[in-house]
């Protein structure tokens, strides 16, 4: 079994569609209006913006943690948590083992929690 697709609420998809494509560095790959879907491909697993979906707390990984949140603070967007340490992966059931994984919130568009992610040597 895989993950398929994982969707978000979005209650303005032209908006959505901005800040998503900015945060993936990715244009959608389709836009169905109505009835209000839009979605992007990550790593072939597909994110739903859809202006019917509850809220849901997305956590993507970024190669450069600091660098991405400077970048969504300039564009305006409100960052929720700074970068900071979670744990370090001690073996490799969550993660590369002797790695740290470091974790920010941020709030979309749409006022939803995205949890930014960088692991670190």
């Amino acid at each position: 079994m895989e993950l398929l697709q994982v969707a978000q609420r979005a209650t303005d998809l032209d908006r959505a569609a901005t800040f998503y494509a900015d945060l993936l560095g990715t244009a959608p790959t389709a836009r169905f209006d109505p009835p209000g879907l839009l979605f992007f491909d990550l790593a072939g697993v597909r994110l739903l913006l859809d202006v019917n979906a509850p809220s849901a707390l997305l956590y993507l990984l970024v190669d450069d943690l600091e660098g991405t949140v400077d970048r969504l603070r300039s564009a305006g967007v409100s960052i929720e948590s700074e970068p900071h340490m979670i744990f370090r992966h001690a073996d490799d059931t969550l993660g590369p083992a002797g790695t740290d994984e470091w974790h920010a919130f941020v709030r979309d568009s749409e006022g939803n929690l995205v949890g930014l992610v960088s692991r670190r040597s």
